[in-house]
């Protein structure tokens, strides 16, 4: 297994090291998209740290924003970064670009490029943190993938780095850039269905305890530094936990990571779609920046549903938000004057008169497991090709590199992800701790409860040699 030598460096130790010589790269020339000619300052150079299949996906979207260029890549499975690479440089190539994007194993190294000018963060979300907060001390600016990050202290030193570098950040909740979830929005805070009192947001289930075989590594994969500072020691390597590949013959991941549904490695559906669903709702009702006071878990003295109450009187429940759609995941608004319906591509709402026929889209049904297994296969597919994916977004990314130029603040800022992640993750604290926790979102705090802000997910203590703080 290899060693890593700089992976949990210091800032002040990341930056002093050069031994790539990765100083003097040549500055790119200007190119044509689609027949539109893209000055030098209007291009913006990105790297992407994590090359699984989000990173294929969000490069669909990516490459469709003029001006977007492609210089590096970086993953600790060797093959993926060959896919990548591959799949850059035809597109290059097809742009009548000369076809180049280096490869790295090791963060630190893409982050030295002198010539890009901007990074993805779409590794699993234990990263997200460092590589960020590496970015932003690098002088990168950062679209970063939902959930900000795996607990809330991370999140807020995220806000805090992001913030104290001047950097612009952008956060994957792509709903926001989403017109149906944009209409439902100003629907609730115009007052078109009165006042708000309750919101039905359904996400899905919270993470399980790992409960994989361990399995031999890979030659290809790089698991210790894929751990980076996740310090359990019941983590082991299992192909669910990073998804296999094969170039020749070419095989892709059969899951979307199952790190995700393990409660020493992600924050399970809570998190996952949480990060979407809890996060328009916040959004809708004011609470950008802000939270909840009382978070009480499923079951909890015959509870039905995990709840979150805010200080204005509001209940958000993790519920269906339609009564014959059990696992549909979407947000329902209930008001003294009616109520609003949104998911992806459907809104529908009380007095249908205020939806837009174009943004009605069509209500969800019922899938079969075989449906539901057929549509998952489907967009695999399409986000390998780029033609398709789970989430293609480009508008949202379209509106990072406009911000990246004008360096306004995104529509998903950094701050926005931290109190969105931060509901997502006192969920899954009160569901482990079986018993309801406040929180105080003014002091960011669980005041004298010390069980709560002990627990993992508000923050562990990094493995060695990984630091968090300076």
């Amino acid at each position: 297994m290899k060693k890593e030598s700089n992976s949990g460096m210091s800032r002040r130790a990341f930056m002093g090291t050069s031994a790539m010589g990765l100083t003097a790269f040549t500055i790119l020339p200007s190119f044509t998209i689609d027949g539109v000619h893209i000055a030098p300052s209007d291009r913006v150079v990105m790297g992407v740290i994590g090359l699984g299949q989000q990173a294929l996906s969000d490069f669909a979207g990516f490459s469709s924003v003029p001006g977007v260029q492609y210089a590096a890549c970086c993953d600790v499975d060797q093959m993926k970064q060959q896919r990548f690479k591959k799949k850059v440089e035809a597109w290059q190539t097809s742009k009548s670009q000369p076809p180049r994007c280096d490869m790295y194993e090791q963060y630190e190294q893409l982050l030295e490029r002198k010539d890009i000018d901007a990074v993805e963060v779409a590794t699993p979300d234990h990263w997200h943190a460092l590589c960020t907060i590496h970015a932003c001390q690098a002088g990168k600016d950062v679209y970063v993938q939902k959930p900000l990050s795996f607990t809330i202290q991370e999140s807020l030193q995220m806000v805090k780095v992001a913030r104290g570098n001047k950097r612009v950040v952008q956060v994957g909740s792509q709903q926001r850039s989403s017109k149906e979830f944009q209409k439902a929005i100003e629907l609730v805070q115009a007052g078109k269905i009165g006042h708000i009192e309750k919101v039905y947001a359904r996400v899905g289930v919270p993470p399980k305890p790992l409960d994989l075989p361990e399995m031999p590594i890979p030659g290809n994969l790089n698991f210790n530094l894929w751990m980076g500072p996740l310090s359990d020691p019941k983590i082991h390597y299992h192909p669910d936990l990073c998804p296999p590949i094969s170039l020749d013959p070419e095989v892709k991941e059969k899951l979307w990571g199952a790190w995700r549904w393990y409660r020493e490695t992600g924050n399970g559906f809570t998190a996952d779609w949480g990060a979407h669903m809890f996060d328009i709702a916040q959004a809708a009702i004011g609470m950008d920046g802000s939270g909840p006071a009382l978070i009480t878990p499923k079951g909890y003295k015959g509870q039905k549903y995990l709840t979150y109450k805010y200080l204005n009187g509001i209940e958000l429940t993790e519920q269906p938000y339609l009564e014959d759609m059990e696992g549909a995941q979407g947000i329902k608004f209930i008001g003294t004057k009616g109520w609003i319906e949104v998911a992806r591509g459907y809104l529908a709402c009380s007095d249908a008169t205020l939806v837009p026929a174009e943004l009605a889209g069509r209500r969800p049904k019922q899938m079969t497991p075989e449906e539901r297994k057929k549509m998952f296969e489907e967009m695999q597919k399409s986000a390998a090709k780029g033609s398709g994916s789970f989430e293609i977004s480009a508008p949202h990314m379209q509106n990072f590199v406009d911000c990246v130029r004008s360096r306004k603040d995104t529509i998903a800022p950094v701050e926005v992800g931290c109190s969105t992640n931060i509901v997502c993750v006192l969920g899954n604290i009160a569901t482990e701790l079986e018993r309801p926790i406040k929180w105080n979102p003014a002091t960011l705090s669980f005041g004298d409860d010390k069980e709560a802000a002990a627990h993992r997910l508000n923050h562990y203590e990094y493995r060695n040699p990984y630091c968090l703080y300076k």
